[in-house]
């Protein structure tokens, strides 16, 4: 067996209402309508896939649990409004939690040139 790639990073929720809410209301994620159902849903991002479950005793959120890191292309623009919102932020990261306490970090890579601290 070879792993090809990265299927989905998953956060399990309790409440799918209130989750995607947040995700689509806050972090303006666009919802996979083919791929969402009553306990599911997708939410397609570059490459890859956010994925939300509420199923229950089978996957239970934590705080301690997976963390899906986003990577963004600008940085400054939405960082002086995050700084309003329930962000952490430092100069190239914010984190916030869901309404079940799982971490989304919001991430900006170094310039291409290396040089510097993204701004």
């Amino acid at each position: 067996m070879t792993i090809k790639a990265i299927a989905f990073v998953g956060s399990p929720v309790t409440n799918m209402n209130r989750a995607r809410e947040f995700y689509e209301g806050v972090l303006g994620s666009l919802l996979d309508t083919e791929m969402t159902g009553v306990h599911w849903a997708e939410y397609p991002i570059g490459g890859g896939t956010l994925a939300l479950a509420s199923v229950g005793e089978h996957w239970k959120p934590s705080q301690d649990g997976t963390s899906a890191a986003l990577e963004v292309d600008i940085w400054a623009r939405r960082s002086r409004a995050w700084k309003s919102e329930k962000f952490s932020t430092t100069r190239s990261m914010a984190v916030v939690q869901d309404p079940d306490d799982n971490k989304i970090i919001i991430h900006k890579l170094k310039p291409e040139n290396g040089k510097g601290i993204c701004k």
